[in-house]
């Protein structure tokens, strides 16, 4: 099959994947996400980083998701556009937000979502077995751009559906400050899996999002 991915050639003649994430579709109302403490355009997308997050959408959550080097309807049943649009031009947000750290994936099974992203030439960075809810989970990681894409499913099993996009988690750039701005509505803030950084979650249903959010500090930078 010919791969749908559109990529430029590598010295040795290989095509290579430019992947990247654009924009996401979120089903939540502008006011809610200003409250939040995000700036959001006239026309309703709120920029983070390079990344456009278009908000209005019917239903409910992240309903689907704009990638560039790719020309599929849809990536294991997530809804999916092509856009060649660049990257936007990164706004101020109160919240303390600078970037997307990641998306979260869920797989109802995962060997057929890795054979998906295959398809479209992407593959994982790395894999980690860990735990969601009480549950053992794994953990397949993409870079698609400036964007992580963290594919979680149940690592011995399998079921029909499609995967979805489940969350974001942001980069802050002071996560005691983020965590005053939103005070009882972000849960104490505690040590991340990734060493030597630190996380909230927030309670964003009663900020009237739809969208599972989190707020971590920045990567440790290694010399």
């Amino acid at each position: 099959m010919k791969s749908a991915i559109r990529g430029r050639a590598d010295p040795g003649g290989h095509t290579r994947a430019v992947t990247s994430v654009e924009g996401f579709e979120v089903a939540d109302p502008v006011e809610a996400w200003r409250r939040a403490g995000f700036t959001v355009d006239d026309d309703g997308v709120c920029r983070v980083g390079g990344v456009r997050i278009r908000l209005g959408a019917s239903g409910t959550g992240i309903v689907g998701w704009s990638l560039r080097g790719v020309q599929v309807p849809d990536l294991d049943g997530i809804p999916t556009t092509t856009s060649d649009a660049p990257q936007a031009s990164p706004a101020e947000h109160a919240n303390g937000v600078v970037a997307i750290d990641h998306v979260v994936v869920l797989s109802p099974d995962l060997g057929r979502t890795v054979d998906a992203f295959a398809a479209i030439g992407v593959a994982p960075r790395r894999e980690r077995v860990g735990e969601l809810g009480g549950r053992a989970i794994r953990q397949v990681f993409y870079r698609f751009g400036e964007v992580i894409v963290e594919v979680v499913g149940a690592p011995d099993s399998a079921s029909d559906g499609p995967s979805s996009l489940w969350g974001i988690t942001y980069v802050v750039g002071d996560i005691d400050l983020t965590a005053r701005f939103f005070g009882d509505k972000a849960a104490p803030v505690k040590d991340a899996v990734q060493p030597g950084r630190r996380i909230t979650t927030l309670r964003h249903r009663d900020l009237g999002m739809s969208v599972r959010t989190a707020m971590i500090s920045a990567p440790i930078l290694r010399p």
